[in-house]
């Protein structure tokens, strides 16, 4: 009689314990239940089988070629959506590439995760030389808003959900998850699993504005004789789009846009005064911000841009208190999410509100009109080499026939020429470097807007801006995006005329001449053009926007053509110290 318990009967016997699942599909399925669906990173030790499955569970997962690139596009797909985006990197180094896209993102109030593999704890905290071995939670902390560490896969449904909380909720940021090696092998029962998820509800509640601080602002508001708006890309971010339309035009008050804000109206309307931003600046008595803060950007409320010292009063909707009063005295903050404060005001202006004085905004009009003159000139210049007007009045025209696509824009004089030059007609359609002035944002922000929008993007860099994230044009191509990269190629950092004055090396700003950036593209499969004159960069920018293939033109700019820092300079110090020889 044979043994029950013989070889062949063992091999036969099905497994009939409860099902189970692991890390990985913990984490893949709280972003999945969640709404996530597309994840930015970089493959390797110990997060590549974590990449695998999401993309086997149905997750949209896009490999770039480093993790700062990663990251910035997870934070600007934070932007365009409202979601945090997602970054998943490699331990220590990966972290810290990350790192940088993360900090930023926090900086610009994008909403952004960075998800990072890491080491032991015990061997972290005994310092015993692990693979990669760092304190990633202890790095990323005051680079962010939050930032949590997860050690026993029961808990990732309720971490994952406080990091999309913090994310998202009162001003956007970006927030760390750090995920031990060990966590994503770690098993257990699959129902239990499924009962540890946590699908946040309501992440980003509306924050109404106090009564009182309404009537407070409106108050201010009508005592204006030369009143002003500004908005900044947090009114962009808040897609309460109909909302500031509404509060602008029957206000009739003139307003700058910040320039991730161009679009929200028209940079065309009647009561934009960009083109005349240096005039009502100075001239304003009451100004209200919008999703914008007096930092930098705004020299920070004060000094020769603003006028003569308390000649203006601030109203400020931001939904962080702490803003208030950061720089200058705000008279009236309004404080909640911008939606909220901008139908508050519209419901409180009442049927009889007038529009601001016609001196006002005929003056206005009467500078906008001079300068555009003096403009209109520069933009026709049809020169070889181009300069950089010649060259941005071609885009110019393009993103008016186009106004869906989607313009990405780094770099020094190119930041800040098309920045003026080029009118944007919708909201969120202009991406670039932001509150830091970071470069390196270009090709990132370039596919997220792609993969997110699906719409056609139009990435202008400079030279040197493009340096910094070139490589991922291959990811472009590997993913077939309809991305087309303009590089403004003047040879160099600001200009490509310096020179090493003891004749032994290039001079510091200065790149190979005339180097042919369009030859990268080819390599990897793409379109690649050589642009010398305005002519024929208008007809490789609208054949690459008509066919949505991945494209790279090189736009021969004159070495001469740019000035230091931009518009900047007074940031840069100078040397006027000549030592003796």
């Amino acid at each position: 009689m044979e043994s029950e318990f013989s070889a062949n009967s063992v091999a036969t016997v099905e497994d009939t314990g409860p099902e189970q699942t692991d890390g990985f599909h913990l984490v893949i399925d709280a972003l999945k239940l969640n709404g996530i669906d597309t994840i930015y990173g970089v493959p390797g030790i110990p997060i590549t089988d974590l990449g695998r499955l999401a993309q086997a569970e149905g997750m949209r997962v896009i490999s770039f070629r480093h993790e700062q690139n990663a990251g910035n596009a997870a934070a600007i797909a934070g932007f365009l959506t409202k979601k945090p985006g997602i970054c998943l990197t490699v331990s220590a180094p990966g972290f810290l590439n990350g790192l940088t896209a993360l900090a930023n993102a926090t900086t610009n109030c994008f909403p952004m995760i960075l998800i990072s593999g890491s080491s032991e704890r015990e061997i972290v905290d005994l310092q015993q030389g692990d693979y990669e071995e760092m304190d990633q939670l202890a790095i990323a902390k005051p680079l962010c808003k939050a930032a949590f560490r997860v050690l026993h896969a029961a808990d990732i449904g309720i971490a994952v959900a406080r990091a999309i909380r913090a994310a998202v909720s009162g001003r956007p940021g970006g927030v760390y998850l750090d995920l031990p090696a060990k966590l994503f092998s770690q098993v257990m029962d699959a129902e239990a699993g499924a009962k540890s998820l946590v699908k946040v509800i309501d992440p980003a509640p509306a924050q109404l504005p106090a009564p009182a601080a309404v009537k407070r602002a409106l108050d201010v508001l009508k005592s204006a004789k030369r009143p002003l708006i500004v908005l900044g890309k947090g009114a962009a971010y808040a897609q309460a789009d109909e909302e500031v339309r509404a509060l602008v035009e029957r206000s009739g008050i003139p307003y700058v846009p910040m320039s991730m804000a161009k679009g929200l109206l028209p940079d065309t309307h009647e009561q934009s005064a960009g083109a005349a931003r240096s005039m009502v600046l100075k001239d304003a008595d009451v100004v209200v911000l919008v999703g914008a803060r007096l930092n930098w950007l705004l020299s920070h409320g004060k000094g020769k841009t603003w006028g003569e010292p308390g000649s203006k009063k601030f109203i400020q909707i931001d939904i962080e208190p702490k803003e208030m009063d950061s720089n200058v005295e705000i008279v009236a903050p309004l404080v909640g999410d911008i939606g909220s404060c901008v139908s508050a005001l519209l419901d409180g202006m009442g049927q009889d509100w007038k529009a601001p004085p016609a001196e006002w905004t005929d003056a206005i009009k009467s500078r906008k009109d001079a300068n555009l003159s003096k403009m209109s000139a520069k933009l026709l210049k049809n020169s070889a080499p181009m300069d950089f007007h010649g060259a941005l009045g071609v885009l110019r025209t393009i993103i008016k026939e186009r106004p869906d696509a989607i313009l990405v824009n780094e770099g020094a004089n190119t930041l800040d020429l098309a920045r003026s030059v080029i009118d944007m007609y919708q909201p969120r359609k202009r991406l670039d470097v932001g509150t830091w002035g970071v470069m390196g944002i270009g090709m990132g922000f370039a596919i997220a807007a792609a993969v997110e929008t699906g719409k056609p993007v139009l990435a202008v860099e400079g030279d040197s801006a493009f340096g910094f994230s070139g490589m991922e044009v291959e990811t472009i191509c590997r993913y077939d995006l309809p991305v087309c990269v303009v590089i403004f190629n003047n040879n160099g950092i600001y200009r490509g005329t310096d020179t090493d004055p003891t004749g032994r090396d290039p001079g510091t700003t200065v790149f190979v001449k005339d180097s042919r950036y369009d030859k990268m593209m080819e390599a990897f499969g793409g379109i690649g053009v050589n642009a010398t004159t305005p002519d024929e960069l208008a007809r490789a920018v609208n054949e690459a926007m008509d066919s949505g293939k991945p494209t790279l033109i090189n736009a021969v700019i004159d070495p001469h053509a740019g000035t230091e820092s931009g518009n900047i300079g007074s940031l840069n110090p100078q040397s006027t110290v000549k030592k003796k020889k």
